[in-house]
């Protein structure tokens, strides 16, 4: 073959291809990011579900058109986390999101994809990562810090109502985070004379039989501590609480808006957006093993004058001056 016919073979191949080649380069560098949730859909996931988004957006990514977001909703079936955790491993996603108790689900299905959990009150406990500081493996995330605020629940519930000597934690069994939250609740109990009991719920259906048992055993007051079940059943914990007259304290602000008396923990819809920040870094190249778990250093205290009102509660000046916010 003659040298020009051999470069003009060349030239007219590699035109009939590089099209081609380069849309698929193109599509390659769309990165596609898994997301297992722990509620049912994106209604019970609201509004967490839209500030992961909105923090995708705000780092110029658009689902469907520069990545690819993929979200999966168990419903708190233990069956269906770890099947739809194997089905995002499937698809070869570059980087995993996990909400709450579906991270430890994530890191059991794979040890090479990226995972960022969000809503981890003990990573290290929770078997996620080896420390705080450098996590080791192939995951990271933010903590919520929820264990160490378990005692300051228990004491912003004494301060409203003083007259609160015992009270009833909700507490999921199937998490092993619970122990810690008993532990603690029971260390702050006895300092400042808070008597606490645990009462058992592993579904939504467990909630009345377990307040209905609360109200048996003489207690006079709910802490609902962070955990995916609990904020599942916010609308469910609060209505009930109302309905038996206990005043209830949450770990977020959804469990105020749907009715308890007081929350205190983090702002847990600035840390979905944080999460999106973290899979950003990620994606840039950084590695998990050397991306600190962010810990919070702010907490919110939230009350609800209406709920109040509903248990002829007189809510101290004082805790209302100090409040970050009352809702009325």
């Amino acid at each position: 073959m003659r040298r020009r016919e051999f470069i003009t073979l060349v030239g007219s191949t590699a035109a009939m291809w590089w099209p081609c080649l380069a849309r698929a380069q193109r599509q390659a560098r769309i990165p596609r990011v898994g997301v297992l949730w722990h509620a049912a859909n994106i209604e019970e996931e609201t509004p967490v579900y839209q500030n992961l988004v909105k923090g995708f957006s705000d780092l110029g990514y658009i689902d469907g058109q520069n990545i690819t977001l993929e979200h999966r909703f168990p419903n708190e079936v233990p069956e269906l986390f770890d099947k739809m955790a194997a089905e995002l491993v499937s698809l070869n996603c570059d980087v995993l999101v996990g909400a709450g108790a579906a991270a430890p689900h994530l890191k059991k299905a794979t040890n090479t994809i990226p995972i960022v959990f969000m809503f981890i009150p003990d990573p290290i406990g929770a078997g996620l990562v080896e420390s705080i500081a450098r996590p080791g493996g192939n995951v990271t995330g933010l903590s919520n810090f929820s264990v160490q605020l378990s005692g300051k629940r228990l004491q912003y519930l004494k301060e409203i109502v003083p007259t609160v000597t015992r009270v009833g934690l909700l507490i999921n069994p199937n998490v092993k985070i619970s122990n810690l939250y008993v532990k603690e609740a029971m260390e702050f109990g006895d300092k400042i004379g808070v008597e606490t009991q645990s009462f058992e719920v592993r579904s939504l259906s467990d909630f009345e039989p377990a307040f209905d048992a609360m109200v048996k055993a003489g207690m006079q007051g709910v802490v609902a501590n962070g955990e995916s079940l609990i904020f599942q059943a916010r609308k469910v914990i609060a209505d009930l609480a109302l309905a038996r007259s206990l005043p209830s304290c949450g770990y977020v602000r959804e469990l105020l808006e749907a009715g308890c008396l007081i929350s205190y923990g983090v702002d847990q819809h600035a840390q979905a957006r944080r999460a999106a920040v973290y899979v950003d870094r990620i994606l840039k190249g950084e590695k998990p093993a050397d991306l600190p778990v962010e810990q919070p250093t702010r907490f919110e205290l939230l009350i609800n004058l209406k709920t109040a009102d509903a248990l002829g509660v007189t809510v101290p000046p004082t805790l209302i001056a100090t409040a970050d916010e009352v809702i009325e």
